[in-house]
């Protein structure tokens, strides 16, 4: 009996850790490749390679990025889970090859090679993960840190996003982004669905920000830091369209949606803060004005409940309420600044200026298309847990077997 109690804790541990979508990514920023996994994709699913290089390419775009977009033309290389165009239900792996690869080959062998060829990053930059990445993994100097801390990481993750988003298209959700705040340049009204739909169009993305007055500014606050050597922040909104009530839940406090959301945005390289709906404003109002009043009329929805407003994000008690899910993401400033910051050199400990690596100036429209991708791998993973299916026919007969359950609530 006591052998048995003693079991218990390791099962539920066990338990708690299992997910019906896995994911992670491997690489680092001038190695040879980005490598992505995503495990528990049902089979079936039809798998559109151009939706995922344009979604690459998005990231790729935006007022202020550097040298290194130049450089690189990502694609997804597919190497398994994928056959004949569509999933067949086993793990699924891909390749992002990084051409700039060729210029580092002797600076970051795999093998011994030629320690003089190292590239050595001599003092942390302020900001960055150079310091308490060498601290924590006892390096003298930040050079393999700042290859997988970087944001070329976020590349592997939106090529799988791109896969989750083809798989939420199935159920009616689209996932998208938008950019609010750059510096001082702000879009003051909630922006709709219709109009972030319509920036996808653009051949040429500049801020991506629905409102063209405020993109102009925007990119007068890009051209700013430009000539100063300085960079910028800003904030952008992920909004996912089609959510039917009911993904996530409050019976544990790691399976709450909106906790799922924010630790999936927070996770991208230099967000900061994130927000679900009007949370921050809402910290200051009453609860009058926050909370969205509830009426029943029929509609072309899930259900014939209504909202007069959408404060809260789509979100109540950790469950989506049918309503879209808005999600933003505070993005600080790139921390490599063309005009470094103080620092200290690791070798010698005496003050220094920052080390220089070629970097952006702004990415804020990049890290939007980033969050979209962590955004549709969490409904994902949520949708799948609560539909289930080993198949994408056993999956959309779940889904709109539960679709009716609401229409007829």
């Amino acid at each position: 009996m006591k052998t048995a109690i003693h079991r218990i804790p390791a099962l539920i541990l066990y338990n708690q850790k299992f997910e019906m979508l896995r994911y992670f990514t491997a690489g680092e920023s001038h190695g040879e490749a980005l490598i992505a996994f995503l495990s528990g994709v049902p089979a079936g699913l039809k798998i559109d390679q151009p939706f995922l290089d344009r979604e690459l390419w998005r990231r790729q775009q935006g007022y202020g990025r550097g040298g290194r977009m130049k450089i690189e033309t990502d694609t997804a290389h597919i190497l398994s889970g994928v056959r004949h165009g569509i999933t067949i239900g086993s793990p699924i792996s891909l390749q992002i090859a990084n051409r700039d690869w060729k210029n580092w080959q002797e600076s970051l062998p795999v093998a011994d090679g030629d320690p003089a060829k190292h590239k050595r990053v001599a003092s942390p930059r302020p900001g960055h993960a150079d310091l308490a990445g060498a601290l924590k993994y006892n390096f003298p100097e930040a050079r393999y840190i700042l290859e997988r801390a970087s944001a070329r990481e976020s590349a592997a993750r939106v090529a799988i996003g791109a896969i989750a988003k083809l798989f939420l298209r199935e159920l009616g959700i689209e996932v998208l982004s938008h950019v609010v705040t750059t510096g001082s340049a702000t879009v003051t009204d909630q922006v709709s669905w219709e109009k972030i739909r319509a920036l996808q169009n653009q051949q040429e993305v500049l801020l991506n920000c629905a409102d063209p007055e405020t993109e102009q500014r925007m990119k007068e606050e890009v051209d700013k830091v430009l000539r100063t050597g300085d960079s910028l922040g800003g904030v952008f909104e992920v909004v996912a369209h089609g959510v039917p009530p009911g993904l996530g839940t409050y019976a544990q406090w790691d399976e709450r949606l909106d906790a799922q959301l924010a630790a999936a945005v927070m996770s991208l390289q230099a967000v900061k803060a994130v927000e679900i709906g009007s949370g921050v404003a809402a910290a200051f109002s009453p609860g009058s004005q926050v909370h969205d009043e509830i009426g029943y009329t029929a509609k072309d929805s899930f259900t014939a409940f209504s909202r007069t407003h959408n404060n809260a994000g789509g979100i109540e008690g950790g469950i989506s309420n049918g309503e879209e899910i808005r999600v933003r993401g505070y993005l600080k400033p790139i921390s490599t600044l063309r005009r470094p910051l103080q620092s200290v050199d690791f070798a010698s400990r005496e003050p220094v200026k920052a080390a220089y690596e070629r970097s952006d100036v702004c990415v804020v429209p990049a890290a939007g298309v980033a969050a979209e991708a962590m955004v549709a791998l969490t409904l994902a993973r949520c949708a799948l847990e609560k539909f289930g299916g080993d198949s994408m026919t056993e999956t959309l007969r779940n889904f709109q077997g539960y679709c009716q359950q609401l229409k007829t609530f």
